[in-house]
């Protein structure tokens, strides 16, 4: 029998997965491979970002606030098909003000590299993934869980695979390509803007387009693959939903009607970063050239 295919998607804290890549890993997952999302941390110095959200009051209380949390991204990886993990880091908050407060001690993005590498390395060999998904250097927004994230999940893409780092973490594997995931990109929301526009609706791109440097390059100048899952958004919307602390349901994530995203823009965006196989850009699958090797 073909070894199935595996793909796992490393996240900064219960909500990232909805929001970047979920219809790729849920179109996976329908396809019969095997994929797993990895939660660094609990998300428990997360505001309730959905106004409607009762008790609006939870987040003073950090236990409460991590119980739902939980319950929240198991209900996410269940709409999504996906398995779930957590690492186990305390989130560390964005810090405010300038200049910002230092980060709370212990947690995720203050830990050494080593010490928060380590779990996702043990993680990556008993899972056993041939494509890892991350991201950037940037953490697609400067959160320092989001950047640490990336920092950990570069180190364990590397480490997996040597016999000779982290020898008490489980047999060595080496996943065989690595992408960052890459979203917010100005001609999609330029798209997305004009066609609501077009169609005599209210646009909730104009400030946010308004306020956007010219000089800043789109993030798609460094997109090497577009995945088709437009057949997924549903899922990936009622994954987001399943986040109810975080995701106003009459938020802007869900002003675009389905069958406009599905005409205009039905795909995701990712960037190859390492490969270990050969393929050529621009791809359309994320397992483009591990097919090849795995499944002969």
């Amino acid at each position: 029998m073909a070894e199935q295919l595996r793909l796992m998607a490393v996240h900064a804290h219960p909500d990232d997965e909805s929001s970047k890549g979920a219809a790729t890993m849920a179109r996976y997952s329908a396809e019969g491979h095997d994929v797993m999302v990895v939660t660094c941390t609990g998300g428990e110095r997360g505001s309730i970002l959905n106004m409607s959200f009762e008790p609006a009051d939870l987040a003073s209380d950090a236990e409460a606030m991590t119980v739902v949390r939980r319950q929240e991204m198991a209900l996410a990886a269940e709409i999504l098909g996906v398995r779930h993990r957590w690492l186990g880091f305390v989130d560390s908050g964005l810090p405010e003000g300038d200049p910002a407060p230092p980060l709370p001690e212990g947690c995720f993005a203050q830990l050494p590299l080593d010490e928060a590498t380590g779990p996702l390395v043990e993680l990556i060999r008993e899972f056993r993934p041939h494509v890892v998904v991350t991201y950037d250097e940037n953490g697609g927004y400067p959160h320092p869980d989001h950047i640490r994230c990336h920092e950990i999940s570069i180190a364990a893409f590397e480490a997996a695979g040597d016999p000779d780092r982290f020898v008490d973490a489980g047999d060595p594997w080496q996943p065989l390509k690595l992408y960052y995931s890459h979203g917010f990109s100005r001609r999609r929301m330029q798209l997305f803007h004009e066609s609501l526009i077009a169609a005599g609706q209210e646009s909730p791109f104009t400030e946010w387009l308004a306020k956007w440097d010219p000089s800043r390059p789109d993030v798609l100048e460094r997109v090497t693959a577009q995945v088709e899952c437009g057949d997924y958004f549903e899922a990936r919307d009622r994954a987001l939903r399943a986040h109810a602390t975080q995701i106003d349901p009459a938020s802007r994530w869900f002003s675009v009607p389905l069958d406009v995203q599905r005409e205009l823009w039905p795909t995701e965006e990712y960037e190859l970063a390492r490969s270990l196989v050969d393929t050529t850009v621009p791809e359309d699958d994320l397992f483009a050239g591990v097919r090849d090797r795995v499944l002969a």
